[in-house]
């Protein structure tokens, strides 16, 4: 296929008036400007022919990412597989689990006990060298594309680390370089900063702001290591954006901007979610369908939904194509902690309002905690619900303290004085998986396994891309070996985060084991779903009564097809339904109903029942 040198312009001229207007209204800068067209032009220019060729290909279909044949899978290159080159080697085994959106956790070059999991880059052109080169990365980028697997890749924007070029030069003293950061010479601004400023960190990193060696004070939101970066100035936005495309023309074909919500830094404010922030989202939405149409930008904005909602943009003019859900993951939690499903239910209504168009990304486990961002006020007024008094509850019965309760976790970042905490666990251990298999209790071990299979058919129930943390499909535990290394231990998610065990991946094709039992159930949902256009992104779904608090009940339609999913969040045996005429079929177990108004769940049980045709 040619490439005429006019398809650049063609696309530049698309948005080039809102581009420079954007530009020009946050910086002023006509010359910054110029720099920053060129520096597109530039980047076109590099972009190798099977990528222009794909990005011809999904400018013609801009919907593809919508399809519910996706299917996500995010991992850390070393406890997979130990480098770049043993996932490519591997790659066979991730087709084998269906998926085909593969999420990389942060692999750019960091400092040795000073990442904060890979968050604090000192290079956003290097790989980490334990892990491979830039040159491997791309070559897994090409093995990926070749075998329809879509490369997602972390990209750092609110900070650099301390040993960052920029950041080197800036303690060098430097000129150009300071600017590029929020240095100060005394504590009057930063002690103002920190007046409207929230902790991210307040137990293991206290305070926005840490003074170095030299006296001078700098902006650290997160930890002491990583600097903020100054996106009030040209510059910053330039390069860094340089640095987004550089990743893009390695073939990365999802970018997920990290922290968005954090990037723009306003004196008086909590520096969350400013307008600026939406003005550079959809800079750098236009910046990619001028540059490389085919890739996607997923924000990661850890909010409820009222502040998620605003990173899409608008139908005209769209920000991030794909957002995380993770207010419903906190939300599934907790309903499987009280077995009262209300404001999970709550929270699928206000999801299900949104415009379809808009894509989330669902998921049970990521790399990071389970934070109890909910509803409190709403639980406060219908259930008389604490707040303090609930979060201890949630964090006693995932860590096994709570009477009854075989979930197995730890805390993270516990504030005793708050009476807060965020919870560390893989999915496995916290649905009691951990604890059977230590007590030898096969029935217990049957229970936690269908719970488990359960939360993964939520999942996959939800409108969006599901993602499995890997070693989920294998039900792999926690690994509390990271309790014996100095540079983890002082951080219990590395809990979750552990070697995948591919002993346990050699079971997955015997049915009489629990690794077998739900790597063959989840294959077996995840082709039901991709094979049932009920499932399609542009369904509608609706949240109904199931008769029963304990019971989510999801229905979804398309056309003439009708599939009604129930969730029993409880332990016990439950009889709910919906009201409904006429026969209907359960996918995966292939039972028939005549009447779906009172069916029978087992103990965190469910069911997809999908009415058979008149």
């Amino acid at each position: 296929m040619k490439y005429a040198r006019t398809e650049f312009d063609r696309r530049l001229a698309r948005h080039f008036d809102e581009l420079k207007w954007l530009y020009m209204e946050l910086y002023h800068d006509e010359e910054a400007f110029d720099y920053f067209g060129k520096m597109l032009k530039s980047c076109w220019e590099g972009r190798k022919k099977p990528l222009r060729d794909q990005d011809a290909r999904r400018e013609a279909d801009p919907d593809w990412y919508r399809r519910r044949e996706l299917l996500g899978m995010m991992l850390y290159v070393d406890a997979f597989a130990g480098s770049l080159e043993g996932v490519k080697k591997n790659l066979k085994y991730v087709k084998e689990c269906g998926v085909n959106y593969l999420h990389l956790m942060p692999l750019l070059d960091t400092p040795k006990g000073r990442s904060d999991g890979g968050y604090a880059v000192s290079d956003f052109r290097s790989v980490r060298p334990d892990l491979g080169s830039m040159e491997d990365l791309e070559k897994l980028a090409d093995a990926c594309r070749r075998a329809g697997i879509s490369l997602c890749l972390d990209f750092v924007m609110n900070h650099t680390s301390e040993d960052h070029d920029w950041a080197r030069r800036a303690l060098a003293g430097e000129p150009g370089y300071r600017e590029r950061y929020f240095f100060y010479d005394t504590w009057d601004i930063p002690r103002e900063f920190e007046r409207t400023v929230p902790q991210v960190f307040p137990t293991t990193a206290p305070g926005s702001f840490t003074q170095l060696d030299n006296g001078k004070i700098v902006m650290t939101n997160f930890y002491p290591y990583q600097w903020d970066l100054n996106y009030a100035n040209p510059v910053v936005f330039n390069d860094m954006t340089e640095n987004l495309l550089f990743l893009a023309n390695r073939g990365i074909d999802v970018i997920r901007l990290d922290a968005i919500p954090y990037i723009w830094k306003e004196l008086g404010t909590d520096c969350r979610n400013l307008p600026q922030v939406h003005t550079l989202a959809r800079m750098l939405r236009m910046v990619c369908e001028i540059v490389c149409p085919s890739v996607l930008l997923l924000g990661e904005v850890v909010m409820e939904p009222a502040k998620v909602a605003p990173y899409f943009g608008t139908t005209e003019k769209p920000e991030c194509h794909m957002l995380y859900n993770v207010t419903t993951m906190a939300t599934t939690w907790h309903t499987l902690a009280t077995g009262d499903a209300s404001l999970l239910r709550r929270q699928m209504e206000a999801v299900c309002a949104l415009p379809k168009e808009y894509v989330f990304l669902n998921y049970l486990r990521c790399h990071d905690d389970i934070g109890w961002g909910l509803d409190y006020p709403w639980l406060g007024w219908h259930f008389g619900t604490n707040e303090v008094v609930h979060k201890r509850y949630l964090n006693s019965w995932y860590t096994g303290r709570w009477p009854g309760s075989d979930a197995r976790g730890e805390l993270y970042n516990d504030d005793p004085r708050l009476g807060d905490a965020r919870l560390c666990g893989t999915t496995a251990s916290l649905c009691g998986v951990e604890a059977a298999e230590y007590e030898g209790d096969p029935f217990k071990l049957e229970r936690a396994v269908a719970c488990d299979l359960t939360l993964h058919a939520w999942m996959l129930s939800q409108s969006g891309i599901p993602v499995i943390y890997s070693g989920d499909e294998v039900g792999q535990l926690n690994d509390y070996t990271y309790h014996n290394d100095p540079d983890k231990q002082a951080d219990s998610r590395y809990l979750h985060r552990g070697k995948f065990q591919w002993g346990l991946a050699g079971f997955r094709s015997d049915p009489e084991t629990y690794q077998g039992k739900l790597f063959q159930g989840l294959r077996r949902l995840e082709k039901l779903r991709a094979g049932e256009p009920c499932f399609d992104g542009d369904a509608n779904v609706q949240v109904e009564d199931s008769g029963d608090r304990r019971v989510l009940a999801l229905c979804r339609r398309t056309g003439d097809r009708e599939l009604v999913c129930l969730f029993n969040f409880s332990p016990d045996f439950v009889r709910a339904g919906v009201d409904r005429t006429g026969s209907y079929t359960e996918l995966m177990y292939e039972t028939r109903y005549d009447d779906i108004r009172s069916i029978e769940l087992w103990p965190n049980g469910f069911a997809w029942l999908l009415r058979d045709p008149a």
